[in-house]
């Protein structure tokens, strides 16, 4: 039944508290090929925030595969603390409060995971019920999604925490090759937190049921995005291959279409469109096959412009934004949609 189904009560978000333009960035590599410089650019990214270290005497910044494994354990912390605290103090609740943890994450690799060491340091019980998702990508923020709902349904009045943290920056490979060009111009590090709970009491909120989930994977383009070993630089870095929008843009009505006639619906009906930021021309390819306006998508091209493609919480950035304008009525139907690595697009359906 409808009044059964778990709400999106609260979000949070966090960024490092260093904000760069991209001009700035490249100042401080001195980046001299001119292909990668026009990526830096192109002007529909003009800030991020970003863990960087300092150059050394030669403008590059030299990070062994074990810093970069700290620095993705230190971007965790410092952005989950915040983005936790904040979907928490929105709903007047404490770490004490939540009974089931996921965290999504793919910038890096930790045993235990972040669930441990979250529980360990930020107050969480020790039953709590925690799940790691790893290596999934920028889709994986509605593939952590699905289950943490599918719980808050099995487990009706208790309080479930999902915490999206990508701290990109802990993937830089720096050298004047396009393809790491196209990857270090693109990404930014975020956190967002979501609480969900499914209890008829809290019809008072105004906060959207979470209706359901289609997924759609290509798996002829499994390798379009992915990640691999470096000999030459002694780490790993994040592959982007040149027709991923494309690809994405071909199969992202499939899931969208499956979507609304599941629960009866057409397109015209849906009044917020919540789109993961993972670049210009991916945005533009969704806009075009799904056929969605530039309105539609004012949140996730604001979030492209003023953070980067944060990775996994992206689209809760552009949900947070959505709800800071004020104007979701009782009734509206939200489609969210996420795409990466797979090659995957997720998509839910949220009604107010």
């Amino acid at each position: 039944m409808l009044a059964n189904r778990p709400r999106i009560l609260s979000v949070g978000t966090a960024n490092p508290p260093d904000r760069y333009t991209q001009e700035e960035v490249l100042a401080k590599y001195r980046m001299p090929n001119k292909m990668v410089r026009s990526l830096f650019k192109s002007g529909h990214i003009r800030t991020r925030h970003l863990m960087l270290p300092e150059p050394d005497e030669d403008g590059i910044p030299r990070e062994t595969q074990t810093e970069l494994l700290a620095k993705h354990r230190k971007g965790a912390m410092q952005m989950g603390t915040e983005a936790i605290h904040k979907a928490l103090a929105a709903l007047d609740l404490t770490t004490a409060d939540i009974d089931y943890l996921a965290v999504i994450s793919s910038t890096g690799f930790m045993l235990p995971g972040l669930t441990a060491m979250f529980i360990k340091h930020l107050g969480f019980r020790i039953d709590c019920s925690r799940v790691d998702i790893v290596g999934m990508g920028c889709n994986a923020g509605l593939n952590g999604l699905n289950p943490v709902a599918a719980w808050a349904s099995a487990n009706p009045g208790k309080n479930a925490l999902m915490v999206c943290c990508e701290t990109n920056s802990a993937l830089y490979v720096y050298d004047e090759k396009i393809g790491n060009g196209v990857v270090n111009s693109l990404f930014g590090d975020g956190c967002a937190a979501v609480v969900v709970r499914a209890d008829p009491m809290d019809e008072r909120f105004f906060a959207p049921r979470i209706l359901g989930f289609v997924s759609h994977i290509i798996p002829d383009t499994w390798d379009a995005m992915h990640y691999d070993w470096r000999e030459s630089h002694g780490k790993y870095a994040f592959n982007l291959a040149r027709d991923v929008p494309y690809v994405l843009g071909t199969h992202a009505e499939t899931p969208v279409s499956k979507l609304l006639e599941t629960f009866g619906l057409k397109k015209r009906q849906i009044s917020h469109w919540l789109v993961h930021s993972g670049g210009k021309k991916v945005i533009d390819a969704i806009k075009y096959t799904v056929g969605i306006t530039e309105h539609d998508v004012r949140h996730t091209v604001a979030i492209l412009r003023d953070y980067g493609n944060l990775g996994s919480g992206s689209f809760l950035f552009s949900y947070e934004r959505l709800l800071h304008e004020g104007k979701v009525r009782r009734g509206d139907y939200g489609v969210m949609m996420t795409m990466g690595p797979g090659s995957t697009v997720e998509t839910a359906l949220l009604r107010w």
